[in-house]
């Protein structure tokens, strides 16, 4: 692997990398950010914890990654141990401290002055930890937390991440990899807000679920437009739960082509006295299917056909692996995917920081969020595909062991709770490809259950058992084929393209690949072309959308419309507006 660096890569501020308020769905005024050099040791798993600490490690890019100070591959036989001070913010009668992480890669364990605090499992979750019974006057406080990581050793959700990284599967990263931060809470308090909208009649339903809460507890909450009030309502704490119920005619639909968003305030009341206040926001919109004149079914966005023309989105950078160097390099794969005249953004087996799907919402593209795949046993598919096997015969759909399940759901459900209040997702995609695909009819409605405001994908490629609300095809070189049309689902390529163009000078390996291969720019531009004018014909015959692969190159992958640096786009990004902004276009014709 050749180094390589992105220009925001000199923007980091190693006292305070990533300063932003990480929650910008839940927010406080007072908080504390506790990125930058933390003490490291790297231990064998099974020893104790460390009498000192030989380094230092850049919170919160992972250990692995070129900016966290420690590129080093760490095995599934080893623990990373942690450590760092703090002050004690000023706590009022009433009040707890939470230690924030927005994401450890995989398992967290927390001491705090040396007590114990407690454990998470989960590398794609933020979570907290109640240290207020932990603290101790007069001094600073010490933090030490040890994260394990079995990577494709482990039965957990992993994503591309693989100890020796090749074709598809990336360089594996651990520990830290989003912000790690303080906040005092009251001892009652908001936990969660999720906004539900109906455009015809406007009407908003925000649930406000709470911690601590007592009996004659209430939510109000304030809906404010372009800073003008729409709405103000009041409903009963019950159980700790709050249903506000906003009647609120003429609603400003959110879309990729007008991505308007209302602003929340949500206080929690005693007799009228205010214990908790957040500010929160919201698009309004509707997500459905439906089908056209000739009786074809089509994706829908707020009652109207839309066409979903978007790009594989891996999410990883050549400096910081998991984490983008700061929060500006985090926008700009999704500025650049607009700029490219997109609309859709398919996030591929990885879960971003709150912030990127905040982004997402102001800037305006629908978002495709898949689930982080369980480990993929690849040397046994290519034994199956040797045998004359195609992949949607293999038998994929088996029953996994119960600890391996367990696993799966309870991530898979606190991604679906985390992700709820942002309007950018319009499709969940529980499963890729068969990799780890197990129960799937039972995992798709269970996930159709939970978020019903949203369609599931069912699965997205391979192995289809005629469930879920879309039926999605992978089809690399069979583009000017379009699968037989379903009688009860929109049909989308949810892969597709993945054409090579090498761009010397901004490679992370010697010889990457692609599906397939283009030497000169030209030919690169004239392969394009072609691909997308198979897509734009296809429109007419029932294709409802299609995710080209992918957004950058990575690592071996050379298959990106931009280079993993982000420095070159290899296709003029105006040229192709017009390009894909058409096929959009004749998709919305389609009534």
């Amino acid at each position: 692997m050749k180094p390589l660096r992105t220009r925001w890569a000199d923007d980091v501020d190693p006292d305070l990398p990533h300063p932003e308020y990480p929650r910008p769905q839940l927010r406080r005024e007072r908080w504390t950010n506790l990125n930058g050099y933390w003490d490291l040791a790297i231990q064998p798993r099974e020893a104790p914890a460390p009498s000192s600490f030989d380094q230092r490690v850049l919170v919160p890019f992972p250990v692995g990654s070129a900016l966290s100070g420690v590129p080093q591959s760490v095995g599934p036989d080893q623990r990373i141990w942690l450590r760092r001070n703090f002050p004690v913010p000023d706590l009022g009668q009433h009040e707890r401290l939470r230690l924030h992480f927005g994401a450890v890669d995989w398992e967290a364990e927390l001491w705090c002055n040396g007590r114990h605090v407690g454990l998470h499992r989960g590398g794609f979750d933020p979570f907290y930890f109640d240290i207020t019974d932990m603290l101790v006057d007069g001094r600073e406080q010490q933090l030490q937390v040890a994260v394990w990581d079995p990577t494709e050793t482990g039965t957990q959700p992993l994503g591309k991440q693989i100890r020796q990284p090749m074709g598809i599967q990336y360089t594996a990263v651990a520990g830290f990899w989003q912000t790690v931060w303080l906040e005092p809470v009251p001892d009652r308090c908001i936990e969660r807000v999720v906004a539900e909208t109906k455009l015809d009649p406007g009407a908003v339903t925000v649930r406000v679920y709470t911690t601590g809460t007592e009996p004659l507890d209430q939510v109000e909450v304030v809906i404010r437009g372009s800073g003008e009030l729409v709405a103000r309502e009041m409903a009963d704490v019950v159980e700790g739960r709050a249903v506000v119920q906003l009647p609120t005619p003429g609603l400003h639909a959110w879309s990729p082509d007008d991505p308007f968003l209302y602003d929340l305030e949500i206080d929690l009341l005693q007799r009228e006295k205010r214990i908790d206040q957040v500010q929160s926001y919201f698009g309004a919109r509707e997500v459905g299917v439906g089908r056209d004149q000739d009786g074809i079914w089509r994706l829908h966005l707020n009652g109207e056909p839309i066409f979903h023309l978007g790009l594989l989105d891996q999410g990883w950078w050549p400096d910081g692996l998991y984490t983008a160097p700061t929060d500006e390099a985090l926008a700009f794969d999704i500025e650049a995917t607009k700029r490219m005249g997109f609309n859709t953004i398919r996030k591929h087996v990885k879960v971003e920081p709150a912030r990127w799907y905040w982004h997402a919402d102001r800037l305006g593209v629908l978002v495709w969020q898949d689930m982080p795949n369980m480990a993929f046993d690849l040397l046994w598919f290519l034994r199956e595909l040797a045998k004359g096997q195609r992949p949607e015969q293999i038998p994929f759909d088996l029953t996994r062991p119960a600890e391996v399940a367990e696993a799966f759901l309870g991530e898979l459900d606190a991604m679906l709770d985390t992700l709820a209040p942002f309007a950018c997702i319009v499709v969940w995609v529980p499963f890729n490809e068969a990799w780890g695909q197990f129960d799937t009819d039972d995992i798709l409605a269970h996930v159709a259950r939970r978020d019903p405001t949203r369609l599931v994908d069912g699965p997205s490629g391979w192995a289809d058992t005629g469930t879920g609300a879309i039926r999605d095809h992978h089809v690399y070189n069979a583009e000017q084929h379009l699968p037989h049309l379903e009688r009860n689902r929109p049909l989308v390529y949810g892969e597709f393209g993945g054409l090579k163009l090498q761009v010397e000078g901004h490679i992370a390996v010697e010889e990457g690949w692609g599906y397939s291969e283009s030497e000169t720019p030209e030919a690169f531009s004239e392969a394009y072309l072609g691909l997308l004018d198979v897509i734009g014909g296809l429109v007419e015959r029932g294709l409802a959308g299609a995710i080209y692969t992918q957004t950058t190159d990575v690592e071996a992958e050379m298959n990106g419309l931009l280079t993993y640096d982000r420095a070159v786009f290899k296709l003029p990004p105006e040229s192709l507006a017009a390009l894909h902004r058409g096929i959009v276009d004749r998709g919305r014709k389609k009534k």
